[in-house]
């Protein structure tokens, strides 16, 4: 059991309309502290984020490789509203795994769809008790998708493995007519499952087993 350093950024919206923002412009329901999914108008994955309410502002939290895109995808959105954004990654480190450990003064703990998160000021130098290997094979026997292997920006959520974070009775977002008509036309989704190795089209290697997605009907 431990922790991984999570190669993230972090942004802070602030205004009254951030949450109503973040909502209309992502594929699960926003009302509070939750993972959610920001998609273009293919439905392809923009990036996965973490909504963590920090007083009353949010912070997202997303992966590193994919910021510059979303925050892209965010700002030529606001249109009048009343949201502004910063960058405050340079501020904290974003750990996440079974959320064991002793955490310094000011850390931030969320429930993130691939597990415990921890958020942590810079100045703290805290370190991961995991590496990235011990995260992967964690990652694999719990059957978890994650950023570079199942969840990329080639793939919508629903191919990502990350079906729960599409709620159904969600309201008009940016992709939800094309995720929508996969479900309800063609009656498709997709499951991530772990094989032995050697795997076929496998999206996480591991030392004896993988992760591979596969589609359902």
């Amino acid at each position: 059991m431990g922790m991984v350093r999570h190669d993230a950024y972090a942004l802070l919206l602030q205004g009254n309309d951030v949450l109503t923002f973040i909502n209309g412009l992502s594929t699960n329901r926003v009302e509070g502290a939750c993972t959610t999914v920001f998609t273009n108008r293919s439905a392809k994955i923009v990036d996965v984020c973490e909504v963590v309410p920090v007083g009353e502002q949010i912070a997202l939290i997303g992966y590193a490789p994919h910021k510059q895109s979303l925050v892209a995808h965010l700002t030529e959105r606001i249109l009048g509203q009343e949201v502004s954004i910063t960058d405050i990654s340079h501020l904290n480190d974003v750990f996440i795994g079974t959320g064991e450990g002793e955490f310094p003064e000011g850390t931030t703990h969320h429930n993130s769809r691939f597990g415990s998160m921890a958020i942590v000021p810079v100045r703290h130098e805290w370190q991961a008790s995991w590496d990235q290997e011990a995260w992967t094979e964690h990652r694999i026997e719990h059957q978890i998708p994650f950023y570079a292997h199942e969840i990329t920006q080639k793939v919508n959520p629903l191919k990502g493995g990350l079906g729960d974070l599409v709620h159904p009775q969600k309201g008009c977002y940016i992709g939800q007519e094309v995720l929508t008509r996969m479900r309800t036309r063609n009656s498709i989704d997709y499951v991530i499952r772990k094989k032995t190795n050697p795997v076929e089209k496998a999206t996480t290697i591991g030392q004896h087993n993988s992760l591979v997605v596969e589609r359902v009907q």
